[in-house]
């Protein structure tokens, strides 16, 4: 049956990749902004929501890779 035939997964590894890496690396990038430019609360509170969203997304989205 060549309905059952997947074929090629990289663009979907791509998305995957881009969903996990991606928001943690721009929160993370505006909050050292913040914190470079005198407004240290919101920039320390931007960095860590983007470590906690790395974190969540290599749990979530690494399991999926598996």
């Amino acid at each position: 049956m060549i309905f059952l035939d997947v074929g090629d997964l990289t663009g979907l590894v791509v998305i995957i990749l881009a969903i996990m890496f991606l928001p943690a690396i721009i929160l993370f990038i505006i909050g050292a902004v913040l914190l470079a430019n005198q407004k240290k609360k919101a920039g320390k509170i931007l960095m860590i929501l983007g470590v906690v969203y790395l974190l969540i997304s290599l749990g979530i989205c690494g399991s999926m890779m598996m």
